[in-house]
């Protein structure tokens, strides 16, 4: 199994109980694609860059996981037909990246 970073942004006019059943919904989704939750990062409402359907915030959720297959394919496809969920990624983690050079 590789492991990935799965980064969410979701709608910032949730209400926490929403919130709490998009978290939910997403959780199945990887445990019905067979991965591992390893870490949860809940960032809250931050500001975009640029303006994604109209909102100039998102809720951001950042997960690493551990999959086996495509993720992109699996995983984000299906969380990507949700109405809450404004953009999928899916970024697999290299161990390279993480050294520090000299």
């Amino acid at each position: 199994m590789n492991q990935y970073d799965l980064n969410l942004i979701l709608n910032p006019n949730l209400g926490a109980e929403q919130v709490q059943i998009e978290k939910d919904y997403i959780e199945n989704a990887l445990k019905n694609a067979g991965a591992e939750i390893s870490n949860l990062d809940d960032l809250g409402n931050r500001r975009l860059a640029y303006p994604v359907a109209k909102d100039r915030e998102g809720y951001y959720l950042m997960y690493t996981i551990k999959a086996s297959g495509n993720p992109e394919k699996d995983i984000a496809s299906s969380l990507r037909l949700r109405d809450n969920v404004r953009r999928v990624l899916v970024v697999k983690d290299r161990p390279e990246w993480k050294t520090k050079k000299a």
